[in-house]
This record gives C-alpha cells, structure tokens and sequence, in this order.
C-alpha cells in the first residue's frame, strides 16, 4: 500500500512551492511527493523541488494531456478562469493507493499521517470550514432547488485546495460523464469570483463518493485554517485556533495574495528561507508604483474627499 502527496505548480509560483515543501518536509520529511505540471512552463519548478525535496514528476503525462482535451472538447475555450487546475485530477491515476492532494498556497503545520488513517475507513476526506460559508463560490440554489443534491449535503461542501482518496476510486469514465453532466448544466454552479475547478470536483465528489468525512468537523469540531482567519494566536511555537483550543494543522491563503503584509506574512517567510539567507526585499513584493501610479492614486483620494 503507497501512500503520498500529489501538488501542481509551474515556474511562476516556485516561490510558494519552496515555502510549502520546507513546511511539509519539516514535518514528513520522506513522505513521497509527485508534481503535476501545472503548464509547459514547469521545468525550473520541477528541478528545484526535485534537487531540493526529492519531488517525482507525474509519470504520465499521457494522463494530464488526456484531461486536458477532454476539458477543451467538453465546456470550450473560456468557460474556466484557469482551466488548469483540472490537472490536479490525474491524482485518481497515479502510482498512489491512497493520496493527498495539496495546493502549494498552503504551509503544513502538522504530521499528516491522521489524514492517510482516515483514509483506512472512508474513500475521500478533506478538512476545512468552506460548508460554513454556505453555497458560496461552489454551488448555485439551482441545484438545490432541482434537488441534484440534498440541503444536507451542503455540509459536505469542502475546499479544493486539501483534500485525499483511494486511487481509481474515480475512473476517466466518471470525470469524462461528469464534465459532460456539468457543461450541460452551468447554472448549477457559482464562478462569479472566477473560481475554476472547485465547483466541479465538489459536484464529482458529492454525486459519486457517498463515504466522505470532513477532519475538520469529525469526530469533533476542530480547527481552522484559512489564512483569512484573524484570530489564531501563538503559544509555545504552536499556531493556535483559542475558539477550539486546538493547534492548527495547515494554514491556507485561498483567495489571498501571498505578499509582505499579507495575514500570517512572517510565518511563510519564516519556511520560504528556513534554509536560505532571506533577501533584502521580497521578490513577492509588489513592484514600486510609478509617478503616473501615485498620481493616479492622489486625485482619487482628493475626489473621495
């Protein structure tokens, strides 16, 4: 039985995916991690972090492409913000029996090894609080209102940026009736904030996957981990979670540009150069505004006043 982490990046996010592997090799540092290139433009990332962290690339890309036109034949051109990200699906088919997969916009804070024993007892788990905001950014009332899926089962909404299954436990044959079953109904779905996959793979996994369980909520309440979150606090180099009194297992930036002044900045500094001098100024920090910029800015602030 293999077990792993599946992640996707490509050369423009090496950054974040150097943050995220020291944070996650602090804590597994031999757990197997395979990159699903996120684009072409995926040599340099997949170089660093295997030189560095001993990352694998997918073995087969046959797989990625394959999705991948199926997506394009299936919803067209322009339906997904990042079409891209569908790629993460190839995670059904790799070498893993049982597997994470994880956004690299995320630092692991705990051992994993709870999420692959849950996996012993159900096919797919995730851990977040995203059901808390209701249908929001994944799901419109349409589908609720045509009874595709029960008011229940909002509570099963998760965030796509975590979550784990079994190998083959979704087939090609159940993404390709899938996307079919989803282009052929858009208004069931809400990307008014230009989400792309996330809709989507909680459709597949709401409709195919009846055994799921949410690690945030089960067995009991646990804690966040959105970065967005404002009330976590240190004790003892622990990030805390004071509403459950429990520690934080990841911290996630969904939604958040990662950047000098952002929510927890100095904790993903902190494993971006856990190993490496840290630079005068951050190559994540927004470039200087140009005179044009300032004055732009000035006269919008005088109107408002």
């Amino acid at each position: 039985m293999t077990q792993g982490v599946y992640i996707t990046a490509n050369d423009r996010f090496l950054e974040y995916a150097i943050a995220f592997l020291e944070s996650l090799r602090a804590v597994e540092p031999d757990l197997p991690v395979i990159l699903i290139p996120y684009d072409e433009n995926s040599g340099k990332v997949g170089q660093v972090l295997g030189d560095r962290f001993g990352v694998q690339i997918y073995p087969d890309l046959g797989v990625i492409d394959q999705l991948a036109q199926r997506l394009h034949e299936i919803f067209g051109a322009g339906f997904f913000a990042r079409s891209n990200q569908f790629r993460k699906q190839a995670c059904w088919f790799g070498p893993f029996d049982r597997f994470l997969y994880l956004d690299i916009d995320l630092i692991v804070l705990q051992n994993l090894k709870p999420f692959f024993e849950a996996l012993e007892t159900t096919d797919f788990i995730c851990c977040d609080y995203q059901h808390a905001g209701g249908i929001t950014n994944v799901f419109s009332p349409a589908i609720l209102d045509r009874g595709v899926i029960a008011p229940e089962e909002v509570q099963s909404i998760f965030n796509g940026g975590l979550w784990g299954s079994k190998k083959g436990r979704i087939t090609l044959e159940d993404l390709e009736n899938c996307f079919q079953e989803c282009a052929a109904h858009p208004e069931y779905f809400d990307f008014s904030q230009k989400t792309s996959d996330q809709p989507i793979i909680n459709y597949l996994v709401l409709t195919r996957i009846p055994q799921r369980r949410n690690l945030a909520t089960w067995p009991q309440k646990g804690a966040g981990s959105w970065a967005g979150s404002q009330h976590f606090v240190w004790e003892n180099d622990r990030l805390m979670d004071p509403k459950v009194n429990q520690p934080v297992p990841y911290l996630h930036w969904a939604g958040i540009r990662i950047e000098p002044g952002c929510p927890y900045w100095d904790l993903w500094e902190h494993y971006r150069y856990l190993q490496e001098s840290k630079p005068p100024i951050s190559p994540l920090a927004p470039p200087p505004r140009s005179r044009f910029q300032r004055l732009k800015s000035w006269l919008k602030n005088k109107v408002k006043t």
